[in-house]
């Protein structure tokens, strides 16, 4: 048990790809962590997908023991995901800590998710003890990026920490400043319980776990607990301090510690990330404030292509959710791909993820539809109601307004990329909020954007016309009404409802033409004419054709008197058009992926 004056909660926070899981992994090592026969790289990466990918997804943490001058301290790591549709995950586990170190790749300098973060750590004021990471490679320039430090966030760089956490240089005078600069944890060690909830997941042999700071008092084993936003009171099985490899138990778990929490229940939403837990019978009377319930950003309808598969669908989407509280979703159907879910997302990697977790580890093969974001629509009776599924949206003649929500675009960029990216901005209906020279060649745009026009392919594009030097955030800031209809894609005159999309009305046709001209190179061709158009309303803006198979019913005619011929024509005719009367296009799965693609 430590002395609280001994114990340090931090936390690391950077852009992705600037070495925040390397950096977590020396840390680890140089405290003796874990043993060399155990180490291996991004050990706080639990998932094979943040392996492949190189990135956070689910917050680690892990408590480390250092002794410096004879002393021995508790270091409470506290990982964070550093992609911006886990940001409500990064406010919760800063507000654990009280210091973080700014790890920024001394190659590239500031980004725009490294800006977002340094925000919330400046909210709760924590120490911030600026780290420049990568200081090996042939391109790093640190005095350039510590004055890019000072200029952009306004943190003093004069002796700032340089390291390189793949070969392990710095890492020892980083821990000497971690023990220095971030203070010990305040609080009162005999008051009532206090403790945040600041991760949660699900174990298969313990239930839902939650990884908590205490703030006030203590928390034993065999004690009755209320976990304050549900209202429920139960009693605690177990104690564990985290670690990356196996958990360690303990008895107590003390003020200003962190620890995991065992209580034995079977879902991760009554430990949601966020809430208090205090003592049962001498309970505080108010819960730590800035809790929110996750709320989906991004809705996807996801169906299983083996349309059989749609219980085993249900059971991995319930079971997904125990490790991922933040996950919703409801049943739907649909004409054209039968029966799945609406599920909704924190955003878009969140939504890549969860897609590919339900392959991988429930053996799925699912598709799933154009991504959607809830539009507020008013009607001409002066009701208002909320629609995620553009087959949701009422008749034309019934819609008073539609009001979209909107985003607070910041974008970093190299200055010689300015002029693709205001055109890409101006493209997606952006609008200027401000533009301001960080450095000399760097620029910072904020603007305000539709969140529609964010979800489909924006950040590949923005990558694209950037060479990959442009780093993206952004936050929710309501809604703003739009000029929007909604398009609908017809197969043999059929509506596919899976296809329908809500659009800018200026931006309709070219969406509408480009939908029509990609699907008729997907669908096959039949024996019968198939028209695919695009409407909306009653009204086609545009169409395509896919041709017939012909068969060749003249081959037989050697010669002879034209009307034969024209004869055998003239029933074939007849023939495909009772075909098509009663003909069904079966569409191909890429059809629903063209959605995707349209710019």
């Amino acid at each position: 048990m430590a002395d609280m004056q001994h114990i340090r909660n931090f936390s690391i926070i950077a852009h992705i790809d600037h070495g925040k899981s390397t950096l977590a992994d020396r840390l680890i090592q140089e405290c003796g962590g874990v043993s060399e026969r155990e180490m291996m790289d991004q050990i706080m990466d639990t998932m094979d997908i943040e392996k492949e990918r190189g990135i956070t997804i689910k917050a680690q943490s892990v408590r480390l023991n250092y002794t410096l001058n004879g002393t021995n301290y508790t270091l409470n790591l506290i990982d964070t995901p550093g992609h911006v549709d886990f940001s409500y995950e990064v406010s919760r586990s800063l507000s654990s800590c009280e210091g973080v170190l700014l790890v920024v790749d001394a190659s590239q300098g500031v980004q725009a998710q490294t800006i977002a973060n340094v925000y919330i750590a400046l909210e709760n004021n924590l120490e911030i003890i600026p780290v420049i990471n990568k200081i090996d490679l042939p391109a790093a320039d640190p005095i350039a990026v510590a004055e890019d430090i000072e200029a952009t966030i306004g943190v003093d760089c004069t002796d700032v920490v340089c390291v390189s956490a793949k070969s392990g240089v710095g890492i020892k005078e980083l821990l000497e400043r971690i023990i220095r600069q971030i203070p010990p944890p305040k609080g009162d060690e005999k008051a009532k319980t206090k403790a945040l909830i600041y991760d949660s997941w699900f174990d298969n042999y313990l239930g839902a776990l939650a990884l908590v700071r205490l703030k006030d008092g203590s928390i034993s084993v065999g004690q009755e607990v209320l976990v304050m936003n549900t209202g429920k009171k139960h009693e605690v099985l177990n104690l564990y301090y985290p670690h990356p490899v196996h958990k360690v138990m303990t008895k107590t778990i003390q003020c200003g510690e962190i620890g995991i929490i065992s209580l034995g229940l079977k879902n991760v939403t009554d430990m949601a990330v966020g809430d208090t837990i205090t003592d049962a019978k001498n309970p505080i009377s108010e819960p730590i404030e800035g809790f929110m319930p996750a709320k989906p950003f991004v809705f996807a309808g996801i169906y299983p292509i083996d349309t059989d598969r749609f219980e085993e669908l249900r059971d991995a989407l319930n079971k997904l959710r125990l490790n991922d509280s933040a996950l919703s979703f409801e049943p739907e159907t649909s004409i054209a791909l039968g029966f799945g879910f609406r599920v909704g997302f924190l955003g878009l990697l969140h939504m890549e993820v969860v897609k590919e977790r339900l392959e991988r580890e429930f053996n799925l093969d699912l598709i799933a539809t154009a991504p959607t974001v809830v539009y507020e629509v008013s009607l001409t009776d002066g009701t208002h109601i909320k629609v995620q599924n553009p087959s949701e949206l009422p008749p034309e003649q019934k819609i008073a307004s539609i009001s979209e929500p909107y985003v607070r675009a910041s974008i970093i960029t190299p200055s010689e990329y300015l002029g693709n990216i205001i055109t890409l901005l101006s493209h997606r209906r952006g609008i200027q909020e401000k533009m301001e020279y960080l450095t000399q060649s760097r620029v910072m745009l904020v603007y305000a954007l539709p969140s529609n026009e964010i979800v489909m392919d924006f950040y590949d594009k923005l990558k694209s016309c950037t060479k990959g030097y442009a780093s993206f955030d952004y936050e929710p800031i309501g809604y703003q009404e739009g000029n929007l209809v909604k398009l609908d894609v017809r197969v043999a005159g059929e509506i596919v409802d899976a296809l329908s999309v809500i659009v800018d009305k200026d931006k309709s046709y070219e969406k509408g033409k480009g939908l029509v001209e990609s699907m008729k190179e997907i669908i096959p061709r039949q024996l019968f004419e198939v028209a695919i158009q695009a409407s909306i309303g009653n009204k086609v803006i545009a169409r395509e054709t896919v041709k017939s198979m012909g068969k060749n019913v003249t081959a037989k005619c050697y010669g002879g008197d034209i009307t034969r011929k024209r004869k055998l024509l003239e029933k074939q005719k007849e023939g495909k058009k009772r075909m098509k009367a009663i003909g069904k296009v079966e569409l191909p799965q890429e059809a629903f992926l063209a959605v995707l693609k349209i710019d």
